[in-house]
């Protein structure tokens, strides 16, 4: 009986590749899975393709992860408001950690031996994925045929693809002018026209959000309901966590918002240009900011943001399921307790600007902050002995250095 990998398998013809070349080459029985994470395309033909390789039924796992995905997965990232690099929402490396999840279950289900996987060996993504898996199960085993075959070109891809008789779309045989990754939280694109960094991100590369310019000439008003940091309602209507980012989502698109041309560092070691939409996960993490405003203390908010990059760095370079990760988000979930309660945005070509908040638990206090009479809620006077607490240090220096 031969061994059996766990692929990764999108139905595209690099993974419809891998898969043959793992059976023909590797001599391994294959099992594909694929995820549907809201990355907007039919999924079932992937079903039909892996069946045309001679795959068996009983070998093709399908899943609906939408939910999952947001729920335990991007939700939790929101409530840290994590940004790589000051920026990034981390839309590719928020998935990772849950398709490994799921290769690795998928091959314990079905006695396999291995997993596989179609990064290359110049990107984040082998990271990811392999991380996971190894903390998920030390001696799950991991194929990565981009860092073992010869197939170093498109042409030699294809060329071995007809050869095998697997189906090459016209769309696919010359070179792409850039490569895509998609799920419910954001597409990404990166190579090829977008490797210059001087030169501005083609129209035809954005497909998830109009052109700001081209947006409505009118703002958009809406409200986002919070309970203990996570969304819960939009416009007052409750939905499930992937329905309400699939609905900001298309508010996005309707608005021109959450486009970004970013340079960033990867965790192999290159820099590399990508351009991101993230268009409901950019209104959603500008609400989430906003509710926190009113809701944490300065000392638990601020503290926070220094924990911030340490957590985002995590998850772009694929500690997701690291002890690290974890006691991070204990931390933060700990800080989302009184996060309850209404922000109020107005989307208006390409920006999405909190503009009013309440909260149940807010700690906002008027009576303190006026400018007119409040009524004994502050004295003022105690500002001059906690200046001058804070300003001794400061002036025994500012002593020593002029007599120095």
């Amino acid at each position: 009986m031969p061994q059996k990998v766990v692929l990764a398998y999108s139905g595209g013809l690099d993974t419809s590749v891998i898969a043959k070349w793992l059976s023909v080459v590797r001599g391994l029985e294959v099992v594909t899975f694929t995820a549907d994470l809201g990355q907007g395309e039919e999924i079932e033909p992937a079903r039909a393709k892996a069946r045309a390789m001679g795959i068996p039924d009983a070998h093709i796992f399908i899943e609906d992860l939408r939910e999952e995905f947001v729920r335990d997965f991007v939700f939790p990232m929101m409530r840290a408001n994590a940004r790589y690099e000051g920026d990034y929402l981390l839309g590719t490396s928020i998935a990772r950690p849950l398709i490994s999840k799921r290769l690795v279950a998928i091959a314990h289900e079905t006695g396999a031996d291995f997993i596989a996987h179609g990064a290359t060996g110049k990107g984040n993504d082998q990271v990811r994925f392999e991380l996971s898996a190894y903390a998920l199960d030390p001696d799950i085993k991991v194929i990565a045929p981009w860092r073992e075959w010869d197939l170093t070109s498109r042409t030699a891809l294809i060329a071995w693809a007809e050869a095998h008789q697997i189906d090459v779309p016209r769309d696919k045989r010359g070179d792409s002018p850039f490569s895509t990754d998609a799920n419910l939280l954001h597409t990404s694109s990166e190579g090829k026209v977008l490797e210059d960094p001087w030169e501005e991100t083609p129209d035809y590369v954005y497909s998830r959000t109009v052109d700001p310019e081209d947006a409505p000439d009118q703002p958009e008003y809406i409200t986002l309901d919070f309970a203990k940091g996570d969304g819960v309602a939009l416009n007052g209507e409750a939905m499930s966590p992937a329905t309400l980012l699939a609905a900001l989502n298309d508010l996005g698109r309707k608005h021109g918002i959450g486009r970004l041309d970013l340079v960033e560092n990867r965790f192999v070691g290159m820099k590399s240009r990508g351009m991101y939409e993230t268009p409901g996960g950019e209104i959603y993490a500008r609400a989430h900011r906003g509710i926190e405003q009113i809701t944490l203390d300065r000392g638990a908010a601020h503290l926070k943001d220094e924990l911030m990059p340490r957590y985002a760095e995590l998850i772009y370079n694929g500690f997701w399921f690291s002890p690290e990760r974890e006691m991070l988000q204990a931390a933060i979930d700990h800080s989302q307790d009184k996060v309850t309660g209404t922000v109020r945005l107005k989307l208006y070509k390409g920006l999405a600007s909190v503009v009013g908040r309440r909260s149940p638990y807010s700690l906002y206090s008027e009576a303190h902050v006026t400018f007119e009479d409040d009524a004994g809620a502050y004295d003022q006077k105690d500002a001059e002995g906690f200046i001058k607490l804070n300003g001794l240090r400061l002036r025994l220096l500012s002593r020593r250095n002029r007599d120095a």
